[in-house]
């Protein structure tokens, strides 16, 4: 019996060595944590595909710095616009970033701090003659669907305007809208300000953004309602690049100026 026991004493100190082993293994293998990020893959400047088949993009190019930052794998996982609250409600991503208006969506996700404003705006052909809101009686608009610009026609305050309209159509994505303005199939474009820069950019004589916006909105990273740690590691991700200049670095790469509002923000703090 007491032989027995040994042999059972040696067996189970094995065993343990093996599962220590192994558990020393995976924890010193160096394995990072993925960092999944949602986006539109037809949304340039934001998130899209470019001529080499790669995702790129303002927001993307910020979230790979702030994986970087949070020491993750970061993942970027297009998917469908019309899906993105299933997609995160489900974990196969942890955020939405691409140009993603908080406003009237603020109770719906948990979200960042606005890093940049994006006005919802209209725009037309040059030579159409469309020069204000009231020149759009009678003509045919569209936007994307699910949009903060579509939302915001289809909204109270907008009652009127949309009214006006000879229809209110919806597109799957803007580059599709634009083949439609160009051929005359609509007369104007409802879309996020940054978005429109970048689709008219070299184009300025052919395009117009009407001078008054439709509505004034911010952007922000979302995560599913209530991830808060997550939420937060991205927010010193982002305070940090907006206090070192690479949130700068990169808004001028993408749009020639600096649209952070998080460096705007700081920036007014420290002045006063």
């Amino acid at each position: 019996m007491k032989l027995k026991s040994i042999f059972a004493f040696l067996a189970a100190g094995v065993l343990a060595c093996t599962g220590l082993t192994a558990c020393g293994d995976a924890a010193s293998s160096g394995e990072k944590k993925t960092f999944t990020v949602g986006f539109d893959q037809d949304f340039p400047p934001f998130g899209y595909v470019d001529e080499n088949g790669e995702f790129t993009g303002f927001d993307l190019e910020l979230a790979k710095e702030a994986a970087k930052r949070m020491d993750m794998e970061i993942k970027l996982q297009p998917i469908d616009w019309d899906s993105k609250e299933l997609e995160l409600s489900s974990g196969s991503i942890d955020c939405i970033w691409n140009g993603f208006t908080m406003n009237g969506r603020e109770d719906d996700y948990t979200w960042t701090e606005s890093y940049m404003d994006n006005s919802q705006v209209f725009v037309v052909k040059s030579d159409s003659g469309i020069k204000t809101h009231e020149d759009l009686a009678g003509k045919i608009v569209t936007a994307q669907t699910d949009s903060a610009a579509l939302n915001a026609l289809n909204g109270d305050d907008f009652k009127d305007l949309k009214g006006s309209f000879k229809e209110l159509l919806t597109c799957a994505q803007y580059n599709t809208a634009f083949m439609d303005l160009e051929a005359g199939a609509v007369d104007a474009v409802a879309m996020d300000i940054g978005v429109a820069k970048y689709q008219i950019e070299g184009k300025e004589s052919q395009y117009t953004i009407l001078e008054k916006p439709i509505i004034e909105e911010q952007y922000g990273v979302g995560f599913y309602k209530g991830n808060t740690e997550m939420r937060d590691k991205v927010q010193k991700a982002l305070d940090d690049m907006a206090a070192d200049g690479t949130f700068k670095t990169i808004s001028e790469k993408w749009f020639g100026y600096d649209v952070c509002t998080l460096a705007a923000e700081k920036k007014t703090t420290e002045s006063n």
